[in-house]
């Protein structure tokens, strides 16, 4: 998908929801002043602290008795607030290209529109985030720059591909969209630091109707996109294997994110994007 025509896609799908605010959830390690977040109180009502003063900051919030002690100028805080940051992650194994039997949208285009347009609406109400293990920001330099990075994911050569459990951060919201098809022992990692550090997030797995269904049937040849293949003279037998195999997935993928803090969910491409919206919105806005 063009990156001129993810954007489009992600800011129509974006705006048919409200900015999406990250509920009260796991304090961040950062301190910020004033966005969302969660208000650390000091000593009563009244607690402040002093910081000093930097560009953007007018005349008026600086504490001029403070600062004519020295040389340099100081601005009293009322209050200081735990800054919320999201991150994204998106998983570009091989088979994130599959389009399906009908050679439409592949899971990793529906990934990048999902994560793009969940990405704006946070933008839009002031939160800050990346993609995972980049700077979070806010504003439109950052919506630009998400959107740059997202629409460039491109797959990768092998089946699998992992999040870095070293990219976490103290309290983050992480959403992670990815097929789940392949072994769990490195998302398993990543679950774990998630938990360790009180951050939370998402666990989306999207696939293709044919995925959801097994609808085939006679002399078949699976093949995966990154070489491995399995011949079959009866693949409509196969399919309660298959089904079962895939509820059993499901239900360890459940499992994990649970222990983790986390929330999973799935996405089947024959419905709309906007479904996925809307259950993200409700599962985030509620953590």
């Amino acid at each position: 998908m063009p990156a001129a025509e993810l954007r489009a896609r992600a800011e129509a799908a974006a705006a048919a929801l409200p900015p999406l605010v990250l509920a009260r959830g796991p304090i961040a390690a950062t301190v910020a002043p004033g966005g969302h977040g969660l208000r650390r109180p000091g000593h009563g009502e009244d607690f402040w602290q002093y910081r000093l003063a930097h560009e953007g900051d007018t005349a008026s919030a600086i504490d001029w008795r403070r600062s004519a002690r020295g040389d340099s100028r100081f601005v009293r805080d009322r209050e200081r607030q735990t800054a919320r940051t999201a991150a994204i992650w998106l998983g570009r194994g091989a088979g994130m290209n599959y389009a399906g039997q009908q050679g439409g949208e592949t899971k990793l285009d529906r990934s990048r529109l999902i994560a793009l347009s969940l990405s704006l609406s946070l933008i839009r109400a002031g939160e800050r985030v990346a993609l995972l293990g980049d700077n979070p920001g806010s504003g439109a330099a950052q919506a630009a720059k998400l959107s740059a990075g997202i629409a460039a994911l491109t797959p990768l050569v092998q089946d699998a591909d992992a999040p870095p459990a070293a990219a976490v951060r103290t309290g983050q919201v992480v959403l992670m969209i990815d097929d789940f098809l392949n072994d769990l022992s490195a998302l398993e990692v990543f679950a774990r630091r998630v938990a360790e550090l009180g951050a939370s997030g998402v666990l989306l797995q999207v696939l293709q109707p044919d995925e959801e269904s097994f609808p085939f049937d006679g002399a078949i040849r699976f093949e995966t996109a990154g070489g491995l293949h399995h011949d079959t003279r009866d693949a409509g037998g196969l399919r309660t294997a298959y089904l079962a195999r895939l509820e059993e997935r499901r239900m360890a993928l459940g499992r994990m994110a649970r222990q983790a803090g986390m929330v999973f969910g799935t996405h089947d491409l024959g419905r709309p994007v906007s479904e996925a919206m809307i259950w993200l919105h409700g599962v985030l806005a509620a953590r």
